[in-house]
């Protein structure tokens, strides 16, 4: 058996891992970078970029059918699918080579090709026939599509999000379950590609959204606009000659049964650490079996034994992947002296139409009575009304004693602008009164943002009023 010593190793090759290589090797030229699979991150290969591109032909799609609300007739809008999905893999192969050249200008002799399991707390075997020994090790192996046991009978008509990219043609209808990040902005966007789509929640979340009165004007806004069905489960999957049929079940015990070209399971990842062998290592599992880590130095409790990006489950997102793998790398180079990490304010963005934005805390996560809400409707306001987009609302939560923004919750246009402003407000810790001295243009949709903030300034002066009349009584 072959037997190798390194100070550092890596498992792993996605944004985390290649965040946490670029770091070790500041401090340690005694590397081993671990990948069994394909090099490339998931959000070039099968996430973030070729998703996007789906949704950036959609968009145009829908676009131009809807140009009536602006005098503009626009008779047909045909949909060449082999088209739109040859750009889509052309353009994400692009994204990809990017990475790949990255990791081709690696150190070759750190290289490791093959997959990893613990054989205890140092040790790693590769299944390779290679044992590596490492005095640290950074667990950076990512995450892969949950698919429910009930939909596996669809059998060669089963789809996750990576088999979308790989079509070769556009499907005539798609049975979506699941309304989270993937399926809500894949769903609605091979929808404006002419897709007949059906999509399926379990529940009643939808996008991640939190706040129930948002979430009810996102419901009915996509509700509008394709087949969304809030509240059901489904009973049964089975492959057909042509397709597959689906059984499931709506609120009141009423069954439906469709039959659709493709099921696409849009249920969730689950990270890529239950075939590690952690069971050797000692170190402690949550109830997931996932590493428990701290995450500002990504240290397990095993000290030497660090946890990034996708793989600890906690914010399945590039960017929080690169800080992740960032930190954990200098801490697994700089081992035993570790630093905590800089971590930025909460930031997630649905690309969906209208758009979804949480930032910071949102309601249900911050203590009762200790922050005031103010909102703002888009359905009047100017500049979304000029471009027909005035659907959906902003909330921003501040607290109610000093005006510290903390969060904010948003369904509505440019919410990946909006959402990235209030982001830095939250880390600036910005109050109230201080964003409402920035700058603001006119016409533009930023100017609703103010008005939330308005609403927001009037509520503390109500709470500053009642505290005063208090101490007076």
């Amino acid at each position: 058996m072959l037997k190798r010593k390194v100070d550092v190793a890596i498992i792993g090759t996605g944004t985390a891992g290649m965040g946490a290589y670029r770091e070790a090797r500041k401090h340690t030229d005694s590397i081993a970078l671990i990948e069994g699979g394909h090099y490339g991150t998931t959000c070039a290969r099968v996430g973030c970029m070729p998703s996007k591109l789906l949704i950036a032909a959609a968009e145009a799609a829908h676009g131009a059918k809807h140009a009536g609300v602006f005098g503009l007739n626009v008779p047909t809008v045909e949909t060449d699918g082999s088209a739109v999905l040859d750009r889509v893999k052309r353009e994400r192969d692009r994204f990809v080579g990017f990475v790949v050249e990255d990791v081709d200008d690696f150190d070759d002799s750190h290289k490791v090709r093959g997959y990893a399991g613990f054989l205890d707390a140092h040790r790693l075997q590769i299944d390779n026939g290679l044992e590596i020994t490492a005095d640290r090790i950074v667990i950076a192996t990512g995450s892969r599509p949950f698919i429910p046991e009930v939909l596996k009978g669809a059998g060669n008509r089963l789809l996750v999000n990576d088999d979308v990219f790989e079509l070769e043609q556009l499907p005539a209808s798609v049975l979506v379950v699941g309304t989270g990040v993937i399926g809500l902005e894949l769903g609605q966007a091979l929808s404006r590609l002419n897709v007949k789509v059906t999509m399926l929640s379990r529940k009643e979340s939808i996008g991640g959204i939190a706040d129930s009165e948002i979430r009810k004007i996102a419901a009915d806004t996509f509700q509008s606009e394709f087949d969304l069905v809030l509240h059901a489960e489904v009973l049964a999957a089975k492959e057909t000659l042509n397709g597959v049929q689906v059984t499931y079940r709506t609120q009141g015990g009423i069954v439906h049964t469709v039959v659709v070209d493709y099921v696409l399971s849009a249920t969730g990842r689950i990270p890529n650490t239950d075939k590690l062998g952690l069971e050797s290592t000692g170190i402690t599992l949550d109830a997931r079996g996932v590493p428990v880590s701290d995450r500002f130095t990504m240290q397990t409790s095993a000290p030497h034994i660090f946890i990034a990006g996708d793989a600890n489950n906690e914010l399945p997102l590039l960017h929080e992947a690169s800080d992740e793998g960032r930190i954990a790398g200098s801490n697994a180079g700089t081992f035993p002296t570790v630093e905590p990490g800089h971590r930025r304010a909460g930031l997630g963005v649905v690309f969906s139409d209208p758009q979804i934005a949480s930032v910071g805390k949102r309601a249900h996560e911050l203590v009762p009575h200790t922050f005031i809400t103010g909102k703002v409707s888009f359905h009047n306001q100017g500049r979304s009304r000029v471009m027909a987009k005035n659907q959906g609302m902003l909330k921003v939560y501040a607290d109610q004693h000093n005006g510290t923004l903390m969060g904010a919750e948003m369904f509505g246009p440019a919410a990946e602008h909006i959402g990235h402003l209030l982001a830095w407000a939250v880390q600036q810790s910005l109050t109230v009164h201080e964003i409402l001295g920035m700058p603001f243009y006119h016409p533009v949709i930023e100017e609703g943002v103010r008005t939330a903030f308005r609403d927001a300034a009037e509520q503390l002066k109500k709470i500053e009023r009642e505290e005063v009349s208090h101490a007076v009584a």
